[in-house]
């Protein structure tokens, strides 16, 4: 290997607590004219409030890269295992997943 590949190389950690990942089934995007701001939340059923698991902030040119990663792994995806579902415009925000609502 030369020398400036040798240079491009990054080294990631990735710990135990990171690994194991935070699930999330609503994403809610908002931004400035400097960052977006990613809201990573996960939806319960029959829960009427949800909290924020994770947020991420990233430069505009690092959303636009993300969204060609996310585009560039769907399509990969999907030439493998099929078409996703489109949830529509809306994103199908999963409210009570279909099933009964609790109550208490």
């Amino acid at each position: 290997m030369d020398q400036d590949n040798q240079d491009n190389k990054l080294n990631i950690e990735l710990n135990e607590d990171i690994a194991d990942g935070i699930y999330s089934n609503l994403a809610i995007i908002s931004h400035s004219n400097s960052e977006f701001v990613i809201d990573f939340i996960k939806v319960m059923p029959g829960v009427p409030k949800a909290k924020v698991k994770s947020r991420i902030l990233m430069t505009p040119e690092h959303a636009k890269r993300l969204l060609h990663a996310l585009q560039d792994n769907i399509d990969k995806f999907e030439s493998k295992m099929g078409k996703i579902k489109d949830p529509g415009p809306t994103g199908g925000i999963p409210m009570n997943f279909g099933g009964p609502t609790a109550e208490a």
